[in-house]
């Protein structure tokens, strides 16, 4: 997509070291960056969302569907990593960062 908006590889490959460093100082949008924060706390430690933070979601512009989806995506990600994790199953090496390498970037 970026490619499409007439960005080089290495404007691409700036903002991806930037996001990956710090998604909050990658120059997101409030409404990315409050996605991105709530799917980090429900990953990281899921039992601590609260009510507010689904709030703090609607304030940013989604409406429940979308956070709903948001919610299912992340919740099915952590699911089968950990199944994955759990069988011991090898993954390739795009799941784990290393295709961008191996792509010559």
């Amino acid at each position: 997509m970026l490619l499409r908006k007439g960005w080089t590889d290495d404007e691409v490959d700036q903002h991806l070291k930037r996001f990956l460093a710090d998604y909050r100082q990658a120059g997101l949008d409030t409404s990315d960056i409050a996605m991105l924060d709530y799917v980090r706390k429900l990953t990281i430690a899921p039992a601590s969302v609260t009510k507010e933070d689904i709030e703090k979601l609607r304030q940013a512009g989604f409406n429940d569907l979308a956070i709903h989806d948001m919610c299912s995506i992340a919740a099915y990600f952590a699911f089968v990593n950990r199944l994955a994790d759990g069988l011991g199953v090898e993954t390739e090496g795009r799941f784990e960062g290393q295709a961008y390498e191996q792509a010559g970037r």
